[in-house]
């Protein structure tokens, strides 16, 4: 099956279900208004195989825009809304991408590509512009998990990936029904948005909420008055609510009775005092609009407690585990589970699992196996060698352990991987070869550090005799102006001293780290 294809069973599964939920479009329209945005590419000389850039936040022309790329035949190349200029030019270089379709505030003047308004009304269908004829292992997506300015690793997802995780997602049949709405602020571009606001809903035959802003006020009206089932977010924004929730029960002066009765709500429930723990759930859970059923966590761990406040509100919790390389969640946690902290349960359908390496606390790296996995890097077998072995299982990097029920246990990320509190991630040697080109830097080191109870991506730079930190820092200005602010490493230090290295003449990171907390790099600065 394709993703048109899924679109299509949908549709005729689910024909009054509302897909597009604030523009009002079900399930049974939305093929139509496909085929008419199909018409409109094809028009721009967008053909089979071809590569197109969708650049937008979460509007609704977004999915449209998408089925339409899948309806001729072309592969979209998602892009974060984050970037620079320079590195949207390079990516499209890379790619291979002759048109990005996005919102007009993104447009620039390049040489590189054309930009198309991605507001543009479509004109009538092409009655004769049918679907093109293709292989559910031909490439739908194409994203850059690191390497947007230097080595690439560009992830190529394909038809096959894309359904075979909307199919697996039925682990959560349970919790999201037809008919469901769910809120949609996790930019599409991103794998953990992707999955939850688009191939679950087609799977479910559940609607997409899509709200293109942050805006905690136009988050809340949409609560409000659209009253979601199912929210997604990464668990910082939950960390938010539940502390300003909290902040407000203690101006109230109420805080201390609340916890007290979330605390047993369920020994109040048995002996018939259910009416007093809804007192204090209802008004809580009415700043989500009052039927909230499920929260699902991506991107980060959940802190336990910040978890456990929302079970004692009577809320399902889930917490997913999964990669670009993975098309996100291949791992879900099971809510009726008392789940230990940082558990992100077991493989979902289809998919399987290794823990390799195990230390004595039986902590190792976990490598995954099944129809969500990826082939392969784009154009990169260097990289493919050293992450697929030969049965095709890929080693994630990241440290696990696993329990006797098969439930995955997670300990540590990649180790050159930042995932800030955003839920972003930073990849520390797309900058670290960026800074390498400053002159008077001999090496650097950039990894996960806490300042002022924040994670950052912090900078150790070995220099040569002559530079200095405010010269340094002003290099790294300049170089900062080149890449997403997310990414910009702002806190950093100095040594004259090599950074240690290991036998292939990589960096220790985690060596550098412990030096930095031991305050062997005195002269630090932050820009």
């Amino acid at each position: 099956m394709t993703m048109y294809q899924l679109l299509e069973q949908t549709a005729k599964k689910y024909p009054d279900n509302v897909f597009i939920v604030r523009e009002g479009i079900k399930f049974k329209d939305f093929p139509e208004l496909v085929k008419a945005r199909a018409t409109s590419l094809a028009a721009l000389g967008v053909k089979q195989n071809d590569t197109v850039g969708i650049l937008s936040h979460n509007i609704m022309e977004f999915p449209l825009t998408l089925f339409a790329i899948w309806y001729l035949g072309a592969r979209a190349l998602l892009l974060d809304t984050n970037l620079t200029p320079f590195e949207y030019d390079n990516m499209a270089n890379l790619t291979d991408t002759k048109l990005i379709i996005a919102e007009k505030s993104f447009f620039y003047k390049t040489t590189g590509f054309k930009f198309y308004d991605i507001e543009t009304k479509d004109s009538k269908t092409d009655p004769k512009l049918a679907p093109a004829t293709i292989a559910s292992k031909d490439i739908a997506t194409l994203s850059f998990t690191s390497g947007s300015t230097g080595i690439p690793k560009i992830v190529p997802l394909t038809h096959f990936n894309l359904t075979e995780c909307a199919a697996s997602l039925q682990d959560m049949s349970d919790y999201i029904k037809p008919g469901d709405i769910v809120y949609g602020f996790l930019p599409m571009y991103h794998v953990f948005g992707f999955a939850v606001e688009l191939l679950a809903t087609l799977h479910y035959g559940a609607g997409t909420l899509l709200q293109p802003t942050v805006n905690p006020t136009e988050i809340l009206e949409d609560f409000k008055k659209f009253q979601p089932q199912i929210i997604p977010a990464v668990p910082r924004v939950f960390e938010i609510f539940r502390n300003k929730i909290i902040d407000g029960m203690k101006k109230k002066k109420i805080w201390w009775l609340a916890r007290f009765i979330l605390r047993f709500g369920s020994f109040f429930k048995k002996i018939g005092l259910g009416g007093l723990v809804r007192k204090i759930q209802d008004p809580v859970l009415a700043v989500f609009g009052g039927k909230a059923t499920l929260l699902i966590a991506g991107g980060a761990s959940t802190k336990p407690e910040v978890e456990n406040f929302y079970l004692r509100l009577g809320l399902a919790f889930i917490q997913g585990y999964g990669l670009t390389e993975t098309v996100g969640p291949i791992c879900i946690s099971k809510p009726e589970k008392y789940r230990l902290p940082y558990s992100v349960g077991a493989p979902i359908i289809n998919n399987e699992c290794e823990v390799r390496d195990k230390d004595e606390e039986g902590i190792g790296i976990l490598w995954m196996r099944g129809r969500q996995v990826f082939d392969g890097y784009l154009n990169n077998p260097e990289a493919n060698a050293e992450v697929f072995d030969e049965r095709g299982f890929f080693n994630t990097g990241d440290m696990v352990s696993m329990d006797k029920n098969g439930e995955i246990h997670f300990h540590s990320r990649k180790k050159q991987i930042i995932v800030l509190d955003s839920g972003k991630n930073v990849y520390p040697d797309e900058l670290e070869a960026m800074y390498l080109e400053i002159p008077g830097v001999k090496n650097v080191a950039v990894f996960e550090h806490t300042v002022k109870n924040k994670t950052v991506s912090y900078g150790v730079f070995q220099i040569e005799p002559g530079m200095t930190l405010n010269r340094l820092a002003n290099a790294i200005t300049e170089k900062n102006k080149k890449i997403a602010s997310y990414k910009w490493v702002i806190h950093f230090a100095i040594t004259t001293n090599d950074l240690p290295l290991t036998s292939t003449q990589k960096i220790k990171h985690h060596v550098v780290r412990e030096r930095l907390i031991n305050g062997e790099y005195p002269e630090k600065k932050e820009i």
